[in-house]
């Protein structure tokens, strides 16, 4: 089963001389812990604003600071070509020139001028620096290189003044180093995700709504994002949401809505991912004053909403469309039927008999059935790792 973008990847981090380096620290915490392989360079300078020690340790790697280390070498060449990406964060306005010019005086330099990999750099200094021209010279110079410059933030700086300067904070950083690493499986490919709950209004303080969270949604598309592909995220209301800013999102909260913004977004797209818990019923009329209790009984007329995936699946064309059923009893024959009736490529059966899985969890487990016959059946895993193998199944079932 596939898992994070970042398992395994090699990720070189090079600190600079500037009072953001401790960021690095929370930075280097969370690239452990997603997967990837840790090495740090520091300038002589940096190490007064971040300790070598702490970085080391939560590495796993010794950090490298000087050329020579006694009678030792550090060998700069095989540093540069051991990663799959270099990081300069926090990168000095004194470091970003030395970069600009090529100029080679330190180890940092050395291994930066002998990478063989991508490069991205997140500036951090005194907004007046960030602003000088010949920052916004060398800047520009690093984008002609090839390398990506992450935008700087503002507020309150090291100088005690408030305005640009700031270095992007650790989970800004991670997300860029995700989107670095993006696989081309599904570049130029475009997909439709919708998640979550949707909410059918009964008067302007009530409504009928689902247990959905929205986990598994957000997680196929951050998945899908991740292996090169432009996503559409159609979302209802409390959803969580994708990790990636460039993942488009729009939010919408009844079922009507929902339909309207996944038959529009449908007709761009080349695969549809159906995720979201939308009501099969809606009251038949909206109360415009809230309902007062009045009865022992109360009676709600409701009527059948549209329906997404069999309205998708009639006019699908080459297009992949993968539904989901969240069946409580009867389940294979209830998705077979689904799958049927819908028109759909692929059915992405929950149980909820099955413990951990289902609404509210980081967990699932899923069994994904082709409508060649084929059923594909998961463990319990982390949603992101069941997004991979509904993704890696329906990849291999359309070949």
């Amino acid at each position: 089963m596939l898992t994070s973008v970042l398992q395994g990847k090699k990720i070189l981090l090079a600190v600079t001389g500037s009072i953001a380096a401790y960021k690095i620290i929370t930075l280097t915490r969370l690239l452990i812990k997603a997967g990837a392989e840790v090495k740090v360079v520091m300038t002589k300078e940096a190490t007064k604003f971040a300790s070598p020690l702490v970085l080391g340790t939560l590495s796993k790697h010794p950090v490298y600071r000087d050329l020579t280390e006694g009678d030792s070498w550090n060998n700069h060449v095989a540093l540069g070509r051991w990663a799959d990406l270099m990081v300069v964060a926090p990168l000095s306005c004194n470091t970003l020139a030395k970069m600009a010019s090529g100029l080679c005086d330190n180890l940092m330099m050395a291994v930066y001028l002998s990478a063989t990999c991508p490069v991205l750099v997140a500036p951090a200094m005194d907004e007046d620096m960030w602003h000088h021209p010949a920052t916004r010279a060398n800047i520009e110079r690093l984008k002609e290189y090839g390398h990506t410059v992450l935008q700087v933030g503002a507020g309150e700086l090291a100088s005690g003044l408030v305005g640009e300067g700031r270095m992007a904070e650790p989970e800004q950083l991670l997300s860029a180093i995700r989107t670095a690493l993006r696989a081309k499986t599904l570049q130029g490919k475009k997909v439709l995700i919708t998640s979550g709950p949707t909410r059918e209004p009964l008067d302007p303080v009530r409504f009928i709504a689902n247990h959905s969270t929205g986990k598994m949604g957000a997680a196929l598309a951050d998945a899908f994002y991740e292996k090169g592909a432009t996503v559409l995220f159609v979302h209802g209301p409390g959803s969580k949401l994708p990790t990636y800013p460039e993942i488009t999102k729009v939010a919408v909260h009844t079922a009507a809505e929902m339909y309207k913004a996944a038959v529009a977004g449908f007709s761009d797209v080349d695969i549809a991912v159906l995720a979201a818990a939308v009501a099969d019923y809606t009251p038949e009329t909206v109360a415009d004053k809230k309902i007062k209790k009045k009865e022992a009984s109360f009676t709600l007329p409701l009527i059948k909403t549209q329906d997404i995936l069999k309205t998708l699946g009639e006019n699908k064309g080459g297009k992949l469309l993968i539904g989901f059923a969240l069946e409580t009893d009867n389940s294979l024959e209830n998705a077979r039927k689904k799958l049927e009736e819908k028109k759909a490529d692929f059915i992405v059966l929950n149980s909820m008999q099955e413990p951990g899985a289902g609404f509210g969890y980081d967990t699932n487990k899923v069994s994904i059935l082709s409508s060649k016959g084929q059923i594909s059946e998961s463990t319990l895993a982390s949603k992101a790792e069941i997004a991979n193998f509904i993704i890696e199944t329906a990849l291999e079932s359309d070949k």
